[in-house]
């Protein structure tokens, strides 16, 4: 059983400028690196679309992605309490015995 390696996000960055502003390849950096080729790609494509933001670090989260967290836990938590509010009513809407 073979471990993940694990870059920290200065080194993705620092690889993706060998391919973005040195003009490498994406294939010769992942040969020199020993990462696929895909891997380099994908830290190409997420550093073009978030910037310095791109990589927060391990059990981190992207502040907008935090946030969706967040309002999704919220969300979860809001439908509960209407299912609660929607069963109570239910049961004392029921005409007395």
């Amino acid at each position: 059983m073979s471990k993940r390696k694990q870059f920290s996000p200065e080194y993705k960055k620092e690889i993706v400028r060998l391919v973005t502003e040195q003009g490498k390849k994406i294939s010769e950096v992942a040969r020199d690196i020993s990462v696929s080729h895909t891997t380099v790609g994908n830290w190409v494509k997420q550093y073009s679309e978030y910037g310095e933001q791109a990589f927060p670090g391990k059990g981190n989260l992207r502040p907008e992605d935090e946030e969706l967290r967040k309002l999704k836990k919220e969300l979860a938590g809001l439908k509960m309490e209407n299912d609660i509010l929607k069963k109570a009513m239910a049961i004392f809407a029921k005409p007395g015995k």
